[in-house]
């Protein structure tokens, strides 16, 4: 009696054992199908992204990028162009960027602004987005050239119908034909020139540069 006792309470204790690893090994297979899962999951894409607002009155823009004003030939005098920020922005608070330029040069002259964009990957979005405007007072061209680079390719865009008012562009980046690689994009750029200036002495604002899907 006690032999099948000690028996029975063996198998017990064995169908116990086997549920118990069986229960681990059912845990486990979960916690690596969660895992696999998670690895292979598509990171979730912002709808936009702010790529500077200058809300801050400082750099770096809101991607850790530098930017500044670029002159052609620094020693001349007679062009160049200079950046500061300027309040209010385009929404009538916070801060925008202000650009002064010249391109009155008996030289050929052209000038601007470049924004550095941290090698970010522009492949989920279909737009980029800035604001800008022209100073009434100080005087401004109607019409400057913006372009997009990445590593080894540049291509420019030109706007043509700035007003005294804040405008909102949109533009898609297909308009920006030359580029064909948006993986690591590099900078942004704006160009006052003699040939398209059409005043060669003013002050053009910009603000909320972003990507949109």
């Amino acid at each position: 009696m006690r032999k099948a006792t000690s028996l029975v309470m063996c198998l017990l204790v064995g169908c116990m054992l086997v549920t118990v690893a069986n229960a681990a090994r059912r845990k486990s297979a979960k916690a690596d199908d969660a895992a696999t899962a998670a690895a292979t999951a598509t990171p979730k894409v912002a709808a936009s992204v702010s790529i500077a607002d200058f809300d801050s009155g400082a750099k770096p823009n809101d991607i850790g990028g530098d930017f500044g004003a670029w002159d052609k030939d620094p020693n001349d005098d007679t062009q160049g162009c200079r950046e500061s920020f300027f309040s209010p922005g385009c929404d009538g608070k916070g801060k925008c960027m202000k650009l002064t330029y010249s391109v009155d040069s008996p030289n050929p002259a052209y000038n601007g602004f470049w924004m550095k964009l941290q090698g970010y990957d522009f492949r989920p979005y279909s737009k980029i987005v800035w604001w800008i405007k022209g100073d009434k007072e100080a005087g401004f061209t109607t019409k400057c050239k913006f372009e997009l680079k990445n590593q080894t390719e540049v291509s420019p865009y030109y706007i043509d119908n700035i007003t005294d008012q804040w405008q909102k562009i949109e533009l898609p980046l297909k308009a920006f034909k030359r580029i064909s690689d948006w993986s690591k994009m590099k900078e942004f750029v704006v160009v006052f020139e003699d040939s398209q200036a059409t005043v060669k002495k003013g002050v053009i604002y910009i603000d909320n540069v972003s990507i949109e899907k």
